[in-house]
């Protein structure tokens, strides 16, 4: 479990005296996430998650927590912020800003068949065009100007085949311009993980901390680079056009769009290569933090890279 900021039953239940939601009955840590601690928490008005959130500063949290709201508003099955009896949607536990939001049902699911897929894709066109109505504005927090940094710090540790590997990928996204691609509020992190089946549909669309506004193609690409590819990264094509396929007939892709398919494949492989770096090499102390395998997302990116002609589309 990561936990950064241990909490205990008697420091959550003074908290929790400032929300209408009756007192506490239990909570249990998450085992799952690297970037901040959370828990279940049970009380005697409902369920719910609580998150303290480890990086992200009070300056930062008006954007997600206004974007699940929102999001939440338009029919998205995602968290929904709880207000307290100021009307925050978050305050300081422990030292740290928290907030508390509703638990959706349903469980991740590790190997997803086509169908999942289809799920997914409908899930993050709807996600996107409840997006564009969104007035909050943060440029994509992982996104190219976050590359290059990340790329400065964990180059010492890389073998000179891998340096040589990132410092090329990051010189040909440099070449290529994604401002012009239709944009908006994207999740940025739609792993499986990330979504929450209840029997065949969708129960909930969880862990917004990595959003922000970027091109919605690049939320595709990073969706489908988890969702349908294989062990060792190939894409499965039975899922990726169902992915697709569900997308497009939600919100139909542009020629644009379709031109710049295999570069934004590229991108979002090279992305989690990346944080992955960062994550292994650089990680924060905590308590039993899992650092995922940064060979993954390199495989990822070679495939993308020597297969760019043979990216699958509708």
């Amino acid at each position: 479990m990561s936990v950064f900021t241990p909490v205990t039953p008697d420091q959550l239940s003074v908290w929790l005296a400032h929300y209408r939601l009756g007192t506490l009955v239990r909570m249990q840590g998450i085992a799952a996430g690297i970037e901040n601690t959370n828990y279940f928490v049970t009380t005697t008005g409902g369920n719910f998650v609580l998150t303290l959130f480890e990086k992200l500063t009070p300056a930062e949290l008006p954007f997600y927590l206004g974007l699940m709201a929102h999001l939440a508003q338009h029919g998205i099955p995602c968290p929904k912020p709880a207000a307290d009896t100021d009307d925050r949607m978050f305050s300081e536990l422990n030292g740290k800003p928290a907030a508390l939001m509703s638990r959706l049902p349903g469980s991740a699911v590790a190997a997803p068949a086509p169908a999942h897929c289809g799920e997914v894709g409908s899930v993050l066109a709807e996600l996107h065009l409840a997006g564009q109505s969104y007035a909050g504005t943060l440029e994509n927090p992982r996104g190219p100007r976050w590359w290059r940094e990340a790329a400065r710090q964990v180059n010492p540790f890389l073998d000179a085949e891998r340096a040589a590997s990132l410092r090329a990928e990051l010189e040909f996204q440099a070449l290529h311009r994604r401002d012009h691609l239709p944009r908006g509020a994207i999740h940025a992190d739609l792993f499986r993980d990330n979504v929450l089946f209840a029997g065949e549909k969708v129960g909930g669309v969880i862990d917004f901390y990595f959003a922000g506004v970027d091109c919605l193609l690049f939320d595709v690409a990073v969706t489908l680079n988890d969702w349908c590819v294989n062990a060792g990264g190939e894409i499965d094509a039975a899922r990726a056009h169902s992915l697709l396929a569900a997308y497009h007939a939600r919100r139909p892709f542009t020629a644009t769009e379709r031109g710049a398919w295999p570069v934004i494949l590229r991108a979002a492989a090279l992305r989690f290569w990346l944080s992955r770096l960062y994550d292994f090499y650089l990680p924060r102390p905590g308590k039993l933090v899992h650092a995922h395998d940064p060979e993954h997302f390199r495989r990822i990116l070679e495939l993308r890279i020597a297969h760019a002609g043979d990216a699958p589309w509708v």
